[in-house]
Order: structure tokens, then C-alpha cells, then sequence
């Protein structure tokens, strides 16, 4: 195929498997290479892919299939464990120092005493260095593991299959990539402080032991009743846990719905029943969150009173050895600060406790997306076609959309068998629900066929790259969707490295560079949410010259000049054909663009029903006559 004038200036790069790594001990060597993918622009990524992946065993714990993603961080981690190693120790000594300061004081041992101090000022100044790097370094771990987190689930999304997001709201999406990966940081950031907590418990029991052992059995005589209300309370936090997660995406998914669709909310005058809406699922958020709170409140307070009548019992027991001269002062203030070190485990319990269930949670609804495995995928020895003549053929077809269950729900498509010839227009035509879109999205295998095949030049199209196949393929949509960014960003959205005459070229030949050029701010104009604040038809120039400047080799129009008048729609396509012999595929129900096409097919029922110019089929297809005075009397009565 002849390059157009808006043809890529920077090669193509070779095929290479697209395969997300499984392997959790993969190297980082071997993660690069499966990054280094075919894509139609060889442009060089700004940021670095995620080092590692949770771990493909989904029998595994939450946080054991999460390691090979912390263990890449071994830097940090190493260094947070051994400052908090350093932490515990000068933290369990100060006890002890302080036990000799305060029998040297007694005795009057004034050297002794000076020493001791010392001791404690150096173990001070050693706690704050060595606690303070735990905490940095723990802390900016538990981040990096949430930013890694974030870049897997997105570059995850992005290989989903379409049935993925037939079936998911895209605020159950936003909750997952948001709320969730949160949850999972927070429980990292704090659990390292709960587990050195833990050692700190067991190490300062071991000293309690060897200076009095029944005290010790009477500070934990509190215990036993703890680890009972612990994993009664542990019990009940998880289903709340995974049911306020679950209730918090509902909210978004609505939230998300009234900001997207707010034109049509409004149009319709339903903003209470939104807002109802709203607050019926808020209500169950408050419910799930009201009913963890209030198991919270009956069990914290009994976790954090306990220890505190342990100590009161020490001290009472510990009062009465001292005034019998059993122990020394020194050694009973010591004795009361291990217990206190013993409380710290008690404090942070049902907080940890409840963190680390919604941590849980939060993981496992993480997990689930990141387990979904892609049914679109490159075959293992992909295709690469550096150029296209432009040759689509449909070969006995047949097709009907995956249900929840991946089942196909109804067929839509049934021997479907047009073929359009390389540089050929090709017009689409049919009644409505006959499947003429779902043609448009088996050409670029966002869904894979049930029956038959489709071939591009001649080679099914499921042996090629997805993305050299979509980069041959190209599709404009009814409902142009336009980034919020600069127009120029938009058009040169295929092609990121194009240069402004090139995306002016486009403009022109999509019939919008005049508009674009009266604009105050030119191409660099900023289109709102959604290209809301451009007409439809200026919409669907845009997205037009977009695909013009990408310069696939077959074009696909699904009804994509709807909404603009048929003076420009004649200019536009008078630029898509001088634009290369380019094979293009319209589907349409107007006469002004049918009347662009070479041949038009007919279908119905998912069917070729005939084939013919458009003046062949109104002369011997009455079914055909049919449908497009249906269409002008509906498009009239606008």
C-alpha cells in the first residue's frame, strides 16, 4: 500500500511474545523482555515496568503470593529491619540501665550512677537515629509497593479482554485500583511496627523471667482472655471488611455513572432519583461501616483494659515484694517498664487486627482482577505485517457476545462472509441489532470469533500482533470519545511523535483544522471531559483526523459521520481517499454516505442477505429499500 502523507516516520520494532510473566522468581531481565512488545510506534517509556508480580499461585496467603513484589525491594527492606532490630535492643536495654541507675542511687554509688546515665543518653540518641530510619524506611517501602501495585493492575487492565468490562462497572474498577491498593499500604506501612512490637513482647518477657518469674505469670495472667476476644474479634472484621469494600465501590460506581452521565441525567430532569440512588447505597456503606464500629467498640476497649489490670496486679504483688525487701526498687521500676513494653502489643492490637482483615480484603478483591486472565491474547509466535494492501475477509463467521460465564449469550453473526478488496469502500447496511458494530470490533479482535475466520491480506488475523493488527485496523466510533487534554493531543493520540504540520495535514483532511485554527488557543485548546464542549460532529472530525494521522490500512467508520452534514462529510471522504489506497468499511444507514461506497453489503439476521451497488440493491432488494426510507423518515423527524 502506497504511504499516505500521514504515514509513521519512525520504524516498526520486531514481535516479541506477549506473555505476563507467571513465574514469581522471574528475573528482572526476563520482566524487561516481556515488555519489549510490538508497538506500531517505537516510543521509549518515561517510567520503568513494575520489577515483579504477585505470585500466580492463588492457593498461596494474601501476603505470601504479595512477596515477590516486596522482596524486589530488598534495599529498603533489609535496612528497615536491621534499624528496627537496632530499635528493639536500645528500647529492651533502657530498662535495665535504668535498674542500675536507680540501685546506684540508693547505694550511693555516684560513678556508677554518671555511667548509667551515659548509657541512657546514648541508648536515647541510638532509639531516635535507629527508629527513625525504621520508620523512613518501612514507610517509603510500603509506597513503593503501592505504586508497583497501581502500575501492575493498570498494565493489567490494560490486556483485558472487552467481555471484562462487559460485565464490570467502571467504579468497581476505580475502587479496586484506589481504595484497595490504599487499604494494602496502610497495612504495610503499620504492620512492621506491630511485629516489632511482638519481638519486643517476647524479648522483654524473657528478661521479666529471669528477674522474677511469679510476677511475670501474674503480668500475664490477662493473656489468655486477650488471644480468645482477639480471634473473636477477628472473625467478625473480615466478612464486614470485604462487604464495606465491596459497598464502598457500588458508591463509586454511581458516583461515577451521575459524573459521566450527567447531560443524561439532566436531560431527564432525575437528579432526586439519582441522589436517592446515592444515599440508598450510601446507607449500605454506613450500615457495613456503623456494624464495624460498633464491634470495635465493645471489643478495643477490652483488648487495651487488660493489660492495664495485669499492671495493676504487678504493682501490687510487685509493692508488697518490695516493702518485704524481695526486690530492689531498681529492680521493681524495671520489672513495671517491661510491662509497660508488654502493653504496646495490646495497644496496637485491634487496630492491626482490623487492618490487616481489611488488608486482607482489600488484597483479595485486588488479586481477583489480577488473576482474570486475558481472553485476547498474542499467540505465542505472533505476526508481524510491516505493511497492508488492505484485503478484509470475512470467512463464514459466526459470533454472539460472552455472557458473565464467558458463555455466548445469543448468536449475532451467522456466515458472515463479505470481503473487501484492497483500496475498496465498502458500505454496511441493515437493519438495527443486526450486528453491523459487532463486525467493526471482530476486524480489530476485541472479541475473537466463535466459528470461521477473519483475514487481513490473506492472514487470519489471530496469528498477528494485537497491536500491529490495530495498528492496520483502525475504527471510529459513532460516539467520538476525546481525551481532556489539547486538541492537538487528541488527534496525535495514535501517533504521540507526530509533527504539528502532519496533525494539521489530518485536520484538514477530517474537515476541522478552520475550526480548530479560529480557536484562541489553536491545536493546543483544551477540550473538556469527555470533547463535552464540541458539537458532535466537531467530535467526530476530531476523532476522524485521529485516525487519519494513525494511517491504518483498512478505516472503519461505524456511523461516524452521523452527526455531520453532507457538504462535509462529501469533503471528508473525497480526503480519506486521497489519503492512500486505503480500504475503508462504513457502516451507515444515510444515502449521502452509502453513496461514497463502491459496493454495499445488506445484512440481516447476522446475514449476508445481498451485495451490489447501491443502485443494484434498491432496483432488485426491496428489504433494502426498507430499511433506508425507515432510516431517512427517522433521521427527518429529528
Amino acid at each position: 500500500m502506497p504511504r499516505s502523507p500521514f504515514s509513521p516516520s519512525i520504524p516498526l520494532r520486531p514481535e516479541a511474545t506477549d506473555a505476563e510473566a507467571t513465574d514469581a522468581e522471574a528475573t528482572d531481565a526476563e520482566a524487561t523482555d516481556a515488555e519489549e512488545r510490538f508497538e506500531p510506534l517505537a516510543i521509549e517509556a518515561e517510567f520503568p515496568p513494575p520489577v515483579a508480580n504477585i505470585h500466580p499461585d492463588q492457593g498461596k496467603g494474601w501476603f505470601r503470593r504479595l512477596w515477590p513484589v516486596v522482596s524486589a525491594h530488598r534495599g529498603l527492606l533489609t535496612i528497615g529491619i536491621l534499624a528496627g532490630a537496632v530499635a528493639l535492643a536500645t528500647a529492651v536495654a533502657v530498662p535495665a540501665v535504668a535498674r542500675e541507675a536507680i540501685d546506684a542511687a540508693g547505694d550511693g554509688r555516684r560513678g556508677a550512677l554518671l555511667a548509667s546515665g551515659l548509657v541512657l543518653f546514648g541508648l536515647a540518641l541510638a532509639r531516635m537515629v535507629f527508629g527513625g530510619t525504621f520508620r523512613y524506611s518501612l514507610f517509603k517501602l510500603a509506597f513503593r509497593i503501592d505504586s508497583e501495585l497501581r502500575a501492575l493492575l493498570h498494565r493489567h487492565l490494560t490486556k483485558l479482554s472487552f467481555s471484562f468490562y462487559d460485565h464490570t462497572s467502571s467504579g468497581d474498577v476505580i475502587s479496586r485500583a484506589n481504595s484497595d491498593i490504599r487499604s494494602i499500604q496502610i497495612l504495610l506501612a503499620f504492620a512492621p511496627m506491630g511485629i516489632l512490637a511482638i519481638l519486643t513482647f517476647f524479648l522483654a518477657l524473657a528478661l521479666m523471667l529471669t528477674i522474677h518469674v511469679p510476677l511475670t505469670f501474674v503480668a500475664l495472667s490477662t493473656l489468655p482472655l486477650v488471644g480468645v476476644l482477639g480471634i473473636r474479634f477477628r472473625s467478625i472484621v473480615l466478612p464486614l471488611s470485604w462487604i464495606t469494600q465491596s459497598r464502598l465501590a457500588e458508591v463509586a460506581a454511581i458516583v461515577d455513572e451521575n459524573v459521566g452521565g450527567s447531560r443524561v441525567v439532566k436531560s431527564f430532569a432525575a437528579e432526586r432519583a439519582q441522589i436517592r440512588k446515592l444515599a440508598r447505597a450510601s446507607r449500605r456503606v454506613q450500615w457495613a461501616a456503623m456494624r464495624s464500629v460498633d464491634v470495635r467498640a465493645r471489643y478495643n476497649p477490652l483488648l487495651a483494659a487488660l493489660p492495664r489490670v495485669a499492671m495493676g496486679l504487678v504493682l501490687l504483688y510487685g509493692g508488697w515484694l518490695a516493702i518485704r525487701g524481695d526486690v530492689s526498687i531498681g529492680t521493681l521500676f524495671a520489672f513495671n517498664a517491661y510491662v509497660i513494653m508488654l502493653q504496646v502489643p495490646f495497644h496496637m492490637f485491634g487496630f492491626l487486627l482490623m487492618q490487616t482483615q481489611r488488608g486482607a480484603a482489600a488484597a483479595a478483591r485486588v488479586y481477583q482482577v489480577l488473576d482474570t486472565r486475558a481472553e485476547i491474547v498474542d499467540p505465542p509466535d505472533a505476526v508481524v505485517l510491516d505493511r497492508v494492501d488492505g484485503a478484509l475477509e470475512f470467512d463464514d463467521v459466526s459470533f454472539g457476545y460472552p455472557d458473565a460465564a464467558g458463555e455466548a449469550d445469543r448468536e449475532i453473526l451467522s456466515g458472515f462472509s463479505p470481503r473487501i478488496e484492497p483500496g475498496e469502500v465498502l458500505a454496511l447496511v441493515g437493519p438495527t441489532g443486526c450486528g453491523k458494530s459487532t463486525v467493526a470490533r471482530l476486524a480489530a479482535r476485541f472479541y475473537d470469533v466463535d466459528d470461521g475466520c477473519i483475514r487481513l491480506d490473506g492472514v487470519d488475523i489471530r496469528t498477528l500482533s494485537l497491536a500491529c493488527l490495530r495498528r492496520h485496523v483502525g475504527i471510529v466510533f459513532d460516539e467520538a470519545f476525546l481525551f481532556s487534554v489539547s486538541l492537538r493531543d487528541n488527534i496525535a493520540y495514535g501517533r504521540p511523535t507526530a509533527r504539528l504540520e502532519e496533525i494539521v495535514e489530518a485536520a484538514q483532511a477530517a474537515q476541522i483544522h478552520e475550526f480548530i485554527d479560529d480557536l484562541a488557543e489553536g491545536y493546543d485548546s483544551a477540550v473538556g471531559e469527555r470533547g463535552y464542549t464540541l458539537s458532535g460532529g466537531q467530535r467526530q472530525r476530531v476523532a476522524i483526523a485521529r485516525a487519519l494521522l494513525a494511517d491504518p490500512g483498512v478505516l472503519i467508520l461505524d456511523d461516524a459521520t452521523s452527526a455531520i452534514d453532507s457538504e462535509v462529510e462529501e469533503a471528508i471522504f473525497a480526503g480519506l481517499r486521497a489519503g492512500g489506497r486505503r480500504s475503508m468499511l462504513v457502516i451507515s444507514h444515510r444515502l449521502s454516505t452509502i453513496s461514497q461506497a463502491d459496493r454495499v453489503v445488506f445484512t440481516e439476521g447476522g446475514r449476508v442477505v445481498a451485495v451490489g451497488t447501491h443502485a443494484e440493491l434498491l432496483a432488485r432488494e426491496p428489504r433494502y429499500a426498507q430499511v433506508l426510507a425507515e432510516s431517512q423518515a427517522t433521521a427527518g423527524s429529528r
